[in-house]
């Protein structure tokens, strides 16, 4: 009997360690937050009377997204991170209308190079923002660089352009042709002047980030994406990185160290501790035992 006492205590681990393995049952598996904003001030003379949009966030577990009128949109600021592991490369579409853009800026007679910025992995990231860090300090670089996870260009969304002069593209009368045209092409200038508190960056005339046929609403509304979705903006929301998305982790069930079992299922007895194990015998639904794991 002491035999099969000690038997026990190795199914009934084996038991709930199996259990644990299973993944939970939640209500749904990702994440869903909802967040609204208020619009304020104008971007140039566009009015910023568009009714306000209310985002559904949803946690992708590697990263977020919401439902815009035609696409999904990935969300990337600093309040949504994106996981160390996202790496989508560039997106193939959105390259495509680059080149586009970048063309038709050069026959309009635009100084614009065929070489830009686009994709960035964690990695890369890391290291840039570290030497901008270096260089400016934390407090001035969190104003024009993303931190690592934080970055849109790791979306393969988000282009940065640059004039045959080697520079970031910050000439007046190409910024407002980006301004005017480059939602013709899926993209919007994703930090306007203006925007900063609701976007967390200075103003970037150059950084172009696609969002596909809704650009022109967005571009008329004068909105950043932000307000325009009505999804959270502004500064990381502490000085301490906020986690990155993830699966929620199964909980491994605990029991006392002894006392009472009660089965509510057939379970087998096993020789050892494995699932491949011949079974002994059995305890039907109902039954209970006396158990001491020490």
């Amino acid at each position: 009997m002491k035999k099969r006492y000690v038997i026990l205590s190795g199914l009934l681990a084996l038991t709930l360690a199996a259990c644990s393995q299973e993944k939970p049952k939640n209500e749904e598996n990702t994440q869903k937050t909802e967040q609204t904003s208020q619009p304020e001030g104008t971007v140039g003379s566009k009015s910023q009377s568009s009714s306000q949009k209310k985002a559904e966030v949803v946690n992708k577990g590697d990263h977020y997204s919401i439902q815009g009128k035609y696409d999904e949109i990935v969300v990337a600021n600093k309040h949504y991170p994106l996981s160390k592991d996202y790496n989508p490369g560039e997106n193939p579409t959105a390259k495509a209308e680059l080149l586009k853009l970048i063309a038709a800026m050069q026959a309009a007679g635009y100084p614009i190079s065929d070489h830009y910025s686009g994709f960035r992995s964690y990695e890369t990231q890391t290291k840039l923002y570290q030497d901008y860090v270096n260089q400016d300090g934390k407090e001035a670089a969190d104003r024009y660089s993303a931190r690592p996870g934080y970055s849109e260009h790791q979306t393969g969304l988000a282009f940065d352009l640059i004039g045959t002069n080697g520079e970031l593209v910050t000439e007046e009368k190409a910024a407002q042709w980006l301004l005017d045209h480059a939602a013709d092409y899926g993209f919007v200038v994703r930090y306007l002047k203006g925007k900063e508190k609701e976007t967390g960056y200075m103003a970037e005339e150059w950084h172009l980030r696609y969002v596909g046929k809704e650009a022109k609403e967005i571009a008329a509304s004068g909105l950043s994406l932000e307000e325009y979705y009505g999804f959270e903006g502004g500064d990381y929301a502490s000085s301490v990185t906020p986690s990155k998305p993830t699966t929620p982790s199964p909980q491994t069930p605990s029991i006392p160290a002894q006392g009472v079992y009660r089965f509510t299922k057939r379970s087998s007895i096993k020789a050892e501790a494995r699932m491949s194990a011949p079974e002994l015998a059995y305890y039907d639904a109902g039954q209970s035992v006396t158990y001491d794991r020490v």
